[in-house]
């Protein structure tokens, strides 16, 4: 039923393509079909067909220069090579569709050599060449080749260097020369040459021409941003024209890299002193040295400790970053503050890595110190009363309750009085009573010594513990819990800061009140006997 497709299709239901084929300029086509099918009887049936037409998979003859000048001198000889075209595609072949007279030219239908028929007079020629699939000719694509013979008196300037490539130190001054051409043209024409420069604009500020020779304008900085956003290269064109008609020209390019020369030494920042808390642990961020250098890369610098990390300086220094960290013990008491000479050393600021420069650069570490935190214990004196276990067992009394700094040690538990005949020991915090055969009830007054801190800065307290312990045998009731009774006076603690307890004067007034302590029991134990 579709008038608007190039699809035909026969009584046999067969769906033909196209005589002519298909657009082979498309991508993708798509043809919708709507089909009737009728029997003798005058029954139908309709259904729809969508057909795919796919882009052949084969590559199209192209030219990847559809447009090519050539020149060439005059005299040349007869079926010598012009030049050579050249198409992608399948069984490509080449053929001149245009100029039909005179014939000039002849190309190699297999690889594309365009050659002269006869010695060729001074002429413009523009030919029209065709390739096209051998196998599929209608696959085809054309170029066209202009071909100009010049007299031997209008040839071209030939100049040497042809090509002029180099690196350039930054320091080199304005005026000096970086080449100089030695161009050629005819006999008639050498006195005849003009030597111009094109490029870009920064190129043109920094280079000029005085005749063949290619000077430096003017100072070529190394050391910034705008020079660092080309690349550090200049790149032009000298265009070399000689007199006479028509004027020929030869262009020679031109690439100039800049080097870089190390023209400043690094520089120390201007404020280089820090603070570290002496209890600053291991890896700790002191500081940042921020070394400068006027030389490009500004960020090209080394980081060095002289003399290395040791107990006289437990410092280290990141080499790129300047990072100093702590990477040993610091103590107030031996150095209030650390003197480090930081060496900066600059690098990739020169071609020749002998010519790095270097600053010291003196850093001053101050260690602040931290007030003394002795451990605190709550309660600080404990009167406990305990039914003594069997013999042998271990009974735990009561566990202490102390707290260093917050940058504090581990605390440790040391008995250091009270405990002569060894009925008590500690694990860890936990004071562990250990029952003896011995019946008879008694108070012990036991002192313990807390530790924090740690080095030399240790800080140690003292908690008092009255235990009174009753026998099992005694009338007294069991008692499986601890009772647990805190007094209600002055608090008896003792500081003390020596690394080596001594006994004090107010051990004694210890053992005073340890005494009265015993007296008072006593008494209530009497009293509670004859109350039965």
């Amino acid at each position: 039923r579709n008038r608007n497709t190039p699809l035909t299709l026969t009584r046999r239901g067969l769906v033909l393509a196209p005589d002519n084929g298909f657009d082979p300029s498309k991508d993708t086509q798509t043809f919708l079909l709507d089909i009737e099918v009728m029997d003798r009887h005058g029954h139908n049936c309709s259904r729809a067909l969508r057909v795919e037409v796919l882009p052949s998979r084969r590559p199209r003859v192209t030219f990847p220069e559809p447009h090519r000048a050539v020149t060439v001198t005059g005299g040349i000889g007869p079926w010598e090579v012009v030049t050579q075209v050249h198409a992608r595609g399948d069984n490509v072949r080449y053929a001149i569709l245009a100029p039909v007279a005179p014939v000039l030219f002849a190309i190699d239908e297999v690889r594309g050599e365009i050659r002269s028929t006869r010695r060729l007079p001074v002429i413009r020629a523009h030919l029209l060449i065709r390739a096209y699939n051998a196998l599929h000719p209608d696959d085809h694509a054309t170029a066209t080749v202009n071909v100009t013979v010049q007299g031997t008196d209008h040839l071209a300037p030939r100049c040497v260097p042809a090509i002029f490539v180099s690196q350039v130190p930054e320091t080199m001054s304005p005026g000096s020369t970086l080449v100089t051409l030695r161009c050629t043209g005819s006999t008639s024409t050498d006195g005849c040459l003009h030597y111009a420069l094109e490029g870009p604009r920064s190129s043109l500020s920094h280079f000029c021409m005085e005749g063949p020779q290619l000077k430096v304008n003017t100072t070529l900085d190394y050391d910034s941003e705008a020079m660092a956003a080309m690349g550090f290269q200049f790149t032009a064109t000298i265009v070399v024209t000689v007199g006479g008609q028509p004027r020929q020209s030869t262009r020679v390019p031109v690439l100039v890299t800049v080097t870089p020369v190390n023209e400043f030494r690094p520089a120390c920042p201007s404020s280089a002193t820090f603070t570290v808390p002496e209890t600053a642990a291991f890896g700790s961020l002191v500081g940042r040295v921020a070394g400068t250098d006027r030389d490009y890369p500004q960020e090209s610098l080394e980081y060095s400790l002289e003399g290395g990390p040791g107990p006289a300086q437990p410092f280290s220094i990141d080499r790129r970053t300047g990072e100093i960290r702590v990477v040993g013990p610091l103590d107030s008491q031996q150095h209030k503050s650390y003197r480090l000479v930081v060496r900066l050393t600059d690098t990739h600021h020169d071609l020749d890595p002998r010519k790095r420069q270097s600053r010291l650069c003196d850093v001053s570490v101050r260690l602040q110190a931290l007030p003394d935190q002795l451990p605190e214990c709550t309660p600080e004196v404990q009167e406990l009363r305990i039914t003594a276990g069997s013999p042998g067992s271990r009974q735990p009394v009561t566990s202490l309750l102390c707290h260093g700094g917050p940058d504090s040690a581990p605390l440790t538990y040391t008995l250091v009085g009270g405990n002569e005949d060894g009925r008590f020991r500690l694990d860890g915090r936990t004071l562990v009573y250990l029952p003896s055969a011995r019946a008879e009830p008694q108070p012990f007054v036991l002192l313990v010594e807390v530790w924090g801190g740690s080095g030399g800065r240790r800080r140690s307290s003292l908690v008092a513990l009255v235990v009174h312990v009753t026998p099992r045998s005694t009338p007294v009731p069991a008692s499986t819990t601890t009772q647990r009774t805190t007094l209600q006076r002055e608090p008896l603690v003792v500081l003390r800061t020596e690394a080596v307890w001594h006994p004090p004067a107010w051990f004694v007034a210890v053992l005073t009140i340890s005494g009265v302590l015993l007296l008072v029991t006593l008494g209530c134990t009497a009293r509670n006997v004859l109350c039965r």
